[in-house]
């Protein structure tokens, strides 16, 4: 959860809202089509339910309640298990569940998500690089980077999980 001042939800309470700060599609269609689009094209060719762990990852590191919500009812709908959505937060220690190659999605997805660490360490990268062929690896890359500004959209007009 995000922290907020007083005043914003107080303000935010007193209109019984409890919602986002802005409907920022609204305001900006086309930057939402725009990332839409991006969307589309970054997860073509890759498996389902693989986009839906990569998203979740990487909402989780992101505090992202809103893209949370709606990843996890979409790995449900795509065949996840919930033994898999729960443990993801641990994947690696649970790796048992994953197989190696989401193992290496994971961890690039990580490694992506959380760049004030530095850059993508050569291993990580490489690890992926194994289980991904480069057009495949590309569309990795550009679906890991659409979920972290997704996620930067939701956390910064503070979108409520459950509402469109």
């Amino acid at each position: 959860m995000t922290t907020t001042s007083t005043a914003a939800t107080t303000s935010r309470a007193a209109t019984g809202s409890g919602g986002p700060r802005m409907q920022w599609a609204k305001l900006a269609p086309e930057v939402y089509k725009a990332m839409i689009a991006l969307d589309a094209a970054a997860k073509k060719g890759l498996d389902p339910t693989l986009v839906e762990l990569v998203k979740i990852r990487a909402s989780q590191l992101n505090k992202c309640a809103f893209c949370l919500d709606m990843h996890i009812r979409d790995a449900r709908g795509a065949g996840e298990t919930e033994e898999r959505i729960y443990l993801l937060s641990a994947w690696a220690e649970a790796e048992e569940y994953y197989t190696e190659k989401e193992r290496a999605a994971l961890a690039l997805t990580e490694a992506v998500t959380v760049v004030t660490e530095g850059f993508v360490p050569d291993e990580v990268y490489e690890r992926a690089a194994a289980h991904f062929e480069e057009p495949e690896l590309a569309r990795l890359i550009a679906l890991i980077t659409t979920i972290n500004a997704w996620n930067r959209f939701g956390v910064t007009t503070r979108m409520t999980p459950g509402r469109a």
